[in-house]
């Protein structure tokens, strides 16, 4: 019978995948912070660039594993997005809490598109055809 588990070895190359792409997301994230004060917008309209990018590309699962869920997974943050519109609802100010979800979305949509069209328009080159 095949086997259709992937192997300790495997997953554990993943891992190691994965938090090699975090780490670096994270450490931006905390830079972009510290010198920028939060700014949720800007790591999340990146963070969705670099992800349709990766999208647009042709499938490589490993890029995917480092860049997207790793890298772009730690860099990105849902929670603090909610947490800083739960900030602005709390005192009183509802446009900005609208401001701000509206924007990221739209403008994570608008990059994450951008992105998209980008890596469909970098497209590995053909292999030369041999005469037959």
């Amino acid at each position: 019978m095949p086997e259709t588990q992937p192997s300790l070895q495997l997953e554990l190359q993943e891992l190691l995948l994965v938090g090699a792409g975090a780490v670096p997301g994270a450490l931006l994230r905390w830079q972009v912070a510290l010198h920028l004060g939060d700014q949720n917008l800007l790591v999340n309209v990146l963070g969705a660039a670099l992800l349709g990018l990766l999208a647009g590309l042709p499938a490589a699962r490993r890029r995917q594993l480092l860049i997207g869920i790793g890298f772009c997974g730690s860099l990105t943050t849902f929670s603090s997005l909610m947490l800083a519109a739960m900030k602005h609802l709390s005192s009183g100010d509802w446009a900005a809490a609208l401001g701000l979800i509206g924007l990221t979305l739209g403008l994570g949509l608008g990059a994450a598109a951008l992105g998209f069209s980008l890596g469909r328009w970098f497209k590995p080159p053909e292999p030369p055809q041999s005469p037959t």
